[in-house]
């Protein structure tokens, strides 16, 4: 089993600084997982801290830090693009701080009973909520064409064909349920790459971003931390691939002063509707070669930062 202490990270003291962490201030963190970034920012100043995690693990092991940090930390179990809708119940509409840490946690990775990791045997599940369909549902049950572009879109594989084909001439003698299963017939179709990068690797991580309705997570959490964060808020973003980074970047700028225009005397967007953040970085944040070193998990990380800049905009305006 993996303990708390396996987890490190990524860009902590990048994320820190970005956050810029007020005393008395509220700060959501939205991947809790092992509670990295959350210690971080409750042991830079007198702040309080609430962490979403949508699995029951993450919540069950960050029981003692909450103890420790009473009554500064709070756990919430759901995902964070609820996260409006969580802070509603407890009655707190403003926040001045957001950070998302995107993808897969150490914890689930290194799990093999968690179905993430094609280099070690496990049932094929990647379910970060432990709820829902699993990977083994949709190998299973899904159509040929759709498993294709499903790998293809969230795992930019250019051999998905060959996969999907692959996968469902191997469920037609027996069901696919095991990730050692699925990596060894994806290898079966898929060229090595000259990086060394496992052949299983986009398929899998595009199995666990259709499982966990990663992307769609995503937006619905930019939407929010939008919503939530006070003026002079900051909203901290680390994705792990392209997909993850180009929505990132693409919601930031829309929302800034980069957004396109057809013409300079024109208002910020098409509907009129202020900026609502300043970009911090305008090009993202990378590890340092010395922290991909230590943790070569941190290689692909990007940190883009954003600060809001006026009061959140209502979804209806009255007549």
């Amino acid at each position: 089993m993996t303990t708390p202490q396996s987890h490190i990270p990524v860009m902590l003291s990048e994320v820190v600084e970005a956050l810029a962490p007020r005393e008395g201030g509220i700060y959501i963190d939205g991947t809790f997982g092992r509670g990295g970034y959350s210690r971080a920012i409750l042991e830079r100043t007198q702040t309080n801290v609430i962490g979403i995690d949508r699995d029951p693990d993450a919540i069950a092991a960050g029981q003692e830090m909450v103890a420790a940090f009473a009554p500064r930390l709070t756990l919430l179990q759901g995902t964070f693009g609820a996260m409006k809708e969580m802070l509603d119940q407890k009655n707190i509409m403003a926040v001045d701080g957001v950070t998302l840490d995107l993808g897969v946690s150490s914890p689930q990775l290194d799990e093999a009973e968690r179905g993430f990791s094609f280099q070690q045997d496990g049932p094929l599940d990647m379910r970060m909520s432990q709820t829902g369909s699993s990977a083994a549902d949709l190998v299973n049950e899904t159509s040929e064409s759709a498993l294709a572009n499903l790998i293809y879109t969230y795992g930019d594989e250019r051999f998905s064909r060959r996969v999907a084909k692959r996968i469902i001439e191997a469920r037609k003698e027996k069901p696919i349920t095991r990730t050692t299963q699925l990596a060894a017939l994806i290898r079966d179709v898929v060229p090595r790459s000259k990086d060394g990068v496992d052949p299983a690797t986009r398929t899998f991580q595009a199995l666990r971003i259709a499982v966990n309705d990663e992307m769609g997570e995503l937006e619905r959490g930019l939407a929010a931390a939008e919503q939530l964060l006070k003026p002079q808020g900051r909203l901290a973003v680390v994705s792990f691939h392209s997909l993850e980074d180009r929505c990132v970047k693409e919601f930031m700028r829309t929302r800034s002063e980069s957004a396109p225009r057809a013409s300079r005397h024109e208002p910020p967007n098409e509907k009129g509707v202020k900026t609502s953040f300043l970009l911090i970085t305008r090009k993202p944040q990378v590890p340092s070669p010395t922290e991909i070193d230590a943790n070569p998990r941190s290689r692909s990380a990007r940190l883009r930062i954003a600060e809001k800049t006026i009061p959140s905009i209502p979804t209806e305006t009255a007549a």
